[in-house]
């Protein structure tokens, strides 16, 4: 399937090019931003990129001092090198979700009580930020659902030891497409770079360019084009979720040689549950189900992880529909598919 060019909006202003100083950037304004319901859900919230830039602190490494790569910088970075790739189109600005808030007060404040408290004695991050941003001229159709190429990244400060000195940063970024019926995310691995670590922006930028012009847009389509192609059975669906529940309550020993399914046993359960009540992707009449329907019913329910883990989750959830797509190609059984 070809990828249709579909220009939208023209009076939309795009990211610049490269970089600005951060007192140059322009503010996000909410209603440039594409949506309909959040592209992850669990317990985040959405915030604005002026929030993150004016309202949170940066947090320090506690030996030292040194500052990490900010929030705001790292989606910043990411925007600048998706708008230098896509130079003759336009980027939307930035969706962002965040959880895990950590509050704090400056040193006058100690021993205040909190309802004493004044704004400016306050101060907060967030633990965790996740943002995608479309470039909304690449668009494809699946099955009649229009996908939107989309970019976007994560970061944890869980997975940061900021009580020691200065020291590797770690990131995810992805491209990949944004399913505008439901705004569930199409990830493969192609797409996702789940490790990026850096110690500058300059490492960060190089490594946000290098996944964006390796990723392969037509064959990530294709793939997903093939999940229109094979279905499974109301028989079929029911012994994939009874091992999907099975997998991860059996012992280690027994999973070596089998798929290494990260959807767990709550995401399985909303799998279940869509199957029969979603109104985009629910199974047919007699129980059957295309794997295309399966596959964004895994990816949505991925987006009922926490944000450290949505990305990986949902990238197995492409991964695991194409194995699910082999056997049955090939018409061979294996710990999921009985045929």
């Amino acid at each position: 399937m070809e990828l249709t060019a579909v220009h939208h909006n023209k009076n939309l202003k795009p990211l610049n090019n490269h970089i600005q100083p951060q007192e140059n950037i322009e503010p996000l304004e909410p209603q440039r931003i594409s949506k309909k319901t959040p592209f992850i859900e669990s317990n985040t919230q959405a915030v604005s990129f002026e929030h993150l830039k004016n309202d949170c602190i940066i947090p320090s490494f506690a030996k030292d001092l040194e500052s990490t790569i900010a929030h705001f910088e790292f989606i910043e970075t990411v925007c600048s090198v998706a708008q230098s790739v896509y130079s003759d189109t336009e980027i939307l600005v930035p969706e962002i979700r965040v959880s895990h808030q950590i509050k704090g007060r400056i040193p006058s404040a100690i021993g205040k009580p909190v309802k004493e408290l004044k704004d400016h004695e306050k101060t907060q991050y967030w633990e965790r930020m996740a943002f995608v941003v479309e470039v909304p001229s690449i668009t494809t159709y699946i099955n009649g659902q229009e996908l939107k190429l989309t970019i976007g990244g994560v970061r944890s400060y869980s997975e940061q030891n900021l009580y020691s000195k200065k020291s590797i940063e770690k990131f995810k970024v992805f491209i990949g497409f944004k399913n505008m019926v439901c705004t569930n995310l199409c990830v493969n691995t192609d797409g996702l770079m789940d490790d990026l670590r850096v110690s500058s922006i300059d490492q960060l930028r190089n490594g946000a360019l290098e996944l964006i012009q390796n990723y392969s847009q037509q064959e990530h389509i294709e793939q997903m084009q093939q999940f229109l192609e094979y279905n499974m059975s109301e028989n079929q669906f029911a012994h994939l979720i009874g091992k999907m529940k099975l997998y991860h309550c059996i012992d280690k020993s027994k999973k070596t040689g089998l798929f290494n399914l990260k959807l767990m046993d709550s995401q399985i359960s909303n799998v279940v549950k869509d199957y029969v009540e979603d109104d985009n992707f629910k199974c047919e009449i007699d129980g059957s189900i295309n794997l295309w329907n399966l596959y964004n019913l895994f990816t949505n329910s991925a987006k009922s992880n926490y944000i450290d883990n949505f990305l990986n989750r949902n990238c197995n959830s492409h991964e695991f529909t194409n194995h699910i797509k082999n056997k049955l190609k090939s018409q061979s059984e294996d710990f999921y598919v009985f045929i």
